[in-house]
Formats: C-alpha cells, structure tokens, sequence
C-alpha cells in the first residue's frame, strides 16, 4: 500500500510539474499537430496515393504519429532527472522514507497518462477530417503505453547514471532517436524502401509499434502485426523497467 500510495503522489507531482510549464505543454501538443497539418498533404504526391480522401491518408499517417507521440513523450523524463540531479533533489530523496520504486515508477505513470491526453485530442482533430474510429485504437494505447514506459524507464535509468551530466546524456537520446525514427516508419512505410532498410527496421522496437497501429486502427484486431508488437514490446517493456529499478534502488539506497 505504501508503494502505491508513494507512486500516486509522485505521479501527481509530474503532473503538476507539468501543468506549471506551458510551454513544454504547448510543444509537445504542437509538434504532432504540425506533422498531421504540415505532412499529410505532402502524402498525396506519392504513387498510387493521388485521389485518396484526407481522411483515407489520416487512417495510415494518425496510427504512425500516435506511435512517434508514446516514443517522444518517454524522452522528457530523463531531463527531468538530470535537472533534479543539479538542484539536488535527488540527494533529498535520499533521506525520506519513499519507497525508491515510486521514484521510477511515479513519473512514468503521470507520463503515461499526459501521453493518453495528448492522444484524445490527436485524435479528435483526426476525426474531424475524416479519420475513423475503431476499437483497435484500445489496442493501440496498451501498446504505446508499454513503449512509453520502456522508453520513460530507460531515458531515467540512463540519466541518473549520467550522474547530472546533460550534454552526454542528450548525446546519447539524440544519436537513439533519429535511427528509431527512421526506422520506425512513422512519417512513410518502409515498405517502399529497399530490402536492407526493412530488414533493419525490425531491429526497432518503434516499428512494430506503427505496423500494429495501423491495422488497429483500421479495425484489423487478429493480425501478425499485433501479435509481433506485443510479442516484441511486452518483454522488452519488463526487461527495461526491471533494470531501471535496480538503478534507482542503487542509486538511491
């Protein structure tokens, strides 16, 4: 009870930390609101693509930028360690009797949640100009959130080893997040690449996220892409966050 009620408070407290930055809200909104405003019609130059309704693109383009969205999102909380690492935060926490589990934990639950906002209004503004809703997209949140916290764990993890060091830990995300970007599929399939670049996007946990998501959202439930993202994410989900609980119980022991 004491873990769960220590996580419920700490989620509170980056959420909060959140809402007092409107800034960061407003970027992190923006940026995907762009990509389907400033991407999309880009989409109708390609072959075989011309004579599609906007809504028809936004059922394939929405599930990738859903997916970019649970992948950015688990970037933030690393920053936020390495700040409280400077003020000393850290070494505070240290001292009280929290469980250490809600340290990692809380804040990768209140990005979980801000990630599901965020995806409400996403896709709001897709159904306005045609995007279709199925049940699928359910399927679809377990499946960023599971992405979302590996990436919230391992960018938390990874900066508390930093020991405060920004400029090699936003080294390290930078050089991570423009090949799983990529590779991922997001803003055009892979499919129309060449042989070797789908044979390294399977390296990519990012990819298997997009395939899943757009035939979720477009009703498809029982299909190979699902079965491979959980098959890919669930584990890879657990590993990451057990290894980023043994850092913080031995960071902050």
């Amino acid at each position: 009870m004491k873990t769960i009620r220590d996580t419920g408070l700490l989620a509170k407290r980056s959420a909060l930390q959140l809402l007092r930055n409107p800034a960061w809200v407003f970027v992190g909104l923006s940026t995907p609101l762009l990509y389907l405003g400033l991407f999309t019609p880009l989409l109708r130059g390609l072959p075989g693509v011309n004579g599609r309704s906007t809504g028809s693109l936004l059922d394939e383009f929405l599930p990738g930028i859903l997916s970019l969205f649970a992948f950015s999102v688990g970037i933030g909380p690393g920053f936020t360690v390495i700040f409280e690492l400077q003020a000393g935060i850290v070494e505070r926490l240290r001292v009280t009797p929290t469980a250490r589990v809600a340290l990692l934990a809380g804040p990768i639950l209140a990005n979980i949640l801000s990630m599901f906002v965020f995806n409400s209004i996403l896709i709001a503004v897709g159904v306005a100009f045609g995007f279709q809703l199925h049940f699928g997209l359910l399927i679809v949140e377990v499946l960023a959130a599971m992405l979302a916290a590996t990436v919230s764990a391992f960018s938390m993890a990874l900066a508390l080893r930093s020991g405060g060091e920004i400029q090699g830990f936003a080294a390290i995300m930078n050089g991570i997040n423009l090949p799983v970007l990529l590779l991922g599929g997001v803003l055009l399939p892979l499919a129309i690449g060449p042989l070797w670049l789908r044979i390294l996007g399977h390296f990519d946990p990012l990819y298997y996220l997009v395939s899943a998501a757009r035939t979720l959202s477009q009703g498809h439930i029982a299909t190979t892409a699902t079965w491979q993202a959980f098959a890919v994410l669930t584990p890879l989900c657990f590993l990451t966050v057990a290894w980023a609980t043994h850092t913080y119980k031995s960071a902050v022991a």
